[in-house]
């Protein structure tokens, strides 16, 4: 193996993982080449060689410097086989992808079809891979809507307010249980959990009745909207309700020590497996070890129990 390229999705923490994919290889002889706005950029061939140099002063940064895109043209076969020719072209022996379930998928498609070498290394904010604990960014993001959290707490508290915040999580709710728990938060809503509407107004009308004064209120926004519950609390209980959607502001900022250490350890790892010929999978951590996860189940969200996490938060609030 001579030359090996590098594809990201964007998170907290992707830079950092580039940065020690591209010091590990040239530290073991290798080229590196990034590849411009992921499985789009991979078609086209919009190559760009990095060295050490080129990565020096990221491991902080947010986002990808080698930007990314979502790329309809990849799921077709005529894609498929545009990107293999553009990286032989290239002289490229080896692939490390950097995302979650859509980019791994893709990933496996290029092991499994094709034959290519290819390593995953999984990042996403949703830590929604199957069988990996922790994704590169899902931290950064936590803490990201934490600190958000608790700015809203304080105007929650001090107006006597309901607050509804809405966080990311089409299908998997596990940034908002983490939110919802680590902020000290009444009530989380679930893409995985059935919380009626109904049941939580009752929970506000008892609470108000004891002279509890302020809420917050996390939902996921596979879940359901914030507007949605919001109008729902105020016309079941009359109380003053408000809402805050924080959108993409999950996805950047600057990445958690956590984040940048975990991103460090697995795009090294990832070079060693490509250059030992293990191909097919993604590394990661599992009770502080790297190991390698074939993609059997790449595409999937990972089933998280959330009932413990649930109960505990219940009972603290």
């Amino acid at each position: 193996m001579n030359r090996i390229a590098i594809l990201t999705r964007d998170c907290g923490g992707v830079n950092a993982a580039i940065r020690a994919v591209v010091r590990t290889a040239a530290a073991s002889g290798l080229l590196v080449d990034g590849v411009l706005r992921g499985y789009e950029g991979l078609i086209r061939g919009d190559f760009v060689p990095l060295d050490r140099r080129s990565v020096s002063n990221i491991i902080g940064l947010g986002g990808t410097i080698l930007k990314t895109a979502r790329s309809e043209t990849f799921t077709t076969d005529e894609g498929q086989q545009a990107a293999l020719a553009s990286m032989r072209a290239r002289g490229i022996d080896g692939l490390v992808v950097i995302g979650g379930n859509g980019s791994l998928s893709g990933a496996r498609v290029l092991a499994s079809k094709y034959g290519f070498p290819v390593v995953g290394i999984p990042a996403t904010i949703d830590n929604d891979v199957p069988g990996v604990e922790s994704a590169i960014g899902a931290d950064t993001a936590v803490n990201v809507a934490l600190d958000a959290v608790d700015k809203i707490r304080d105007t929650a508290t001090s107006l006597e307010r309901i607050f509804v915040v809405e966080v990311m999580g089409r299908k998997c709710g596990w940034i908002a249980m983490q939110v919802a728990l680590s902020g000290g938060c009444e009530e989380v809503l679930l893409p995985e959990k059935d919380v009626p509407i109904d049941a939580l107004c009752e929970e506000i009308v008892a609470g108000r009745a004891r002279g509890k004064a302020s809420w917050i209120i996390v939902v996921a926004e596979g879940r359901s909207t914030a507007s949605g519950v919001a109008s729902a609390i105020t016309a079941a209980t009359g109380l003053e309700t408000r809402i805050a959607v924080l959108g993409h502001v999950q996805r950047g900022g600057r990445p958690t020590a956590v984040d940048r250490i975990l991103a460090a350890r697995l795009g090294h790892a990832a070079v060693e497996a490509l250059a030992d010929g293990r191909t097919g999978g993604c590394v990661h951590l599992r009770n502080g070890r790297v190991e390698f996860l074939p993609f059997g189940t790449a595409g999937e969200v990972k089933i998280t129990d959330i009932e413990s996490d649930y109960h505990l938060l219940k009972v603290l609030s």
